[in-house]
């Protein structure tokens, strides 16, 4: 098994903490998250488990490839990867979520927003043309 270390970065930025601030809640130094991080060396399981902990993720989720989660076993969730926002504000739609969905160019998409939970995206060109 391959294990992700962008995870690691993605899931403490996310939380909006720093280097010091996770490495002082597990009790390792901050040069050891960093290697870890960067992918120069491999946390214990023990570590793995607190940094889960922290995150409020599961192991799996943080160990592995985002790509594993490719499709959920429900058949109607998916993970479609990692997308950045260009200069412009701007964010491309990985072709498999545009397949999925049936989203083409011209498609109107509402776009809402929780701030604890996200941003999430919902088709609605059937609704703003009339259905036709």
């Amino acid at each position: 098994m391959r294990f992700e270390f962008n995870n690691l970065r993605l899931y403490r930025k996310k939380l909006g903490l720093t280097q010091e601030q996770v490495s002082e809640s597990i009790g390792v130094s901050r040069q050891a998250l960093a290697k870890w991080e960067r992918g120069e060396s491999l946390p214990d399981l023990e570590n793995v488990i607190a940094l889960a902990d922290l995150y409020e993720v599961s192991i799996d989720s943080l160990v592995r490839s985002l790509k594993v989660f490719d499709k959920a076993p429900d058949a109607k969730k998916y993970m479609f990867g990692i997308t950045k926002v260009n200069e412009k504000g701007q964010i491309t739609l990985p072709k498999k979520c545009r397949e999925v969905f049936g989203i083409k160019s011209g498609d109107a998409l509402l776009m809402l927003g929780d701030e604890e939970k996200g941003i999430a995206l919902m088709k609605i060109s059937e609704f703003a043309d009339g259905g036709n």
